[in-house]
C-alpha cells in the first residue's frame, strides 16, 4: 500500500489540434508554387566584386572582374590538368616498377632456394 496516496498515474494529454489549419496543401504543385513562391531559383552571392550561382554542388562565377581574371582562371584550369595527368602518368610507372621489383624478387628467392638445393645435392654426393 503507498504511503501518499495512489501509484504514479500520469494524466492523459488532450488530443491534439490539427496540424495544419490552412488549405494550400489542398493546391496542386504549380498552384503551391505560384501562391507561396516556392519557385527561387539558383542561390547567388557576392564575394569581393565577383557574383557567383550554385549549380550542380559546386560555385560557378557568374562574371568575371576583368579578363585578367579569366585568363587566370583558364591558365590555373589548364596546369592543374596537366598536373592530374603527371600524376596518373607517374601512379602507373610506381606501380608497374612495383610489379617489376615483386617479380625480380620472387626469380631471386627462386634462385636461391636452387643455390641452396645443388649445394646439399653435391655435399650429399661427396
Amino acid at each position: 500500500m503507498p504511503l501518499f496516496g495512489n501509484t504514479f498515474s500520469p494524466k492523459k494529454t488532450p488530443p491534439r489540434k490539427s496540424a495544419s489549419l490552412s488549405n494550400l496543401h489542398l493546391l496542386d504543385r504549380s498552384a503551391r508554387e505560384i501562391e507561396l513562391g516556392l519557385e527561387y531559383g539558383t542561390p547567388v552571392m557576392t564575394l569581393t566584386g565577383q557574383s557567383l550561382r550554385f549549380e550542380n554542388g559546386q560555385w560557378i562565377p557568374e562574371s568575371f572582374g576583368s579578363s585578367g581574371d579569366r585568363r587566370e582562371t583558364q591558365r590555373l584550369r589548364k596546369r592543374n590538368q596537366q598536373l592530374e595527368e603527371e600524376n596518373n602518368l607517374l601512379r602507373l610507372k610506381v606501380d608497374l616498377l612495383l610489379d617489376m621489383l615483386s617479380e625480380t624478387t620472387a626469380e631471386s628467392h627462386l634462385m636461391e632456394k636452387e643455390l641452396e638445393e645443388l649445394k646439399n645435392y653435391s655435399r650429399r654426393r661427396k
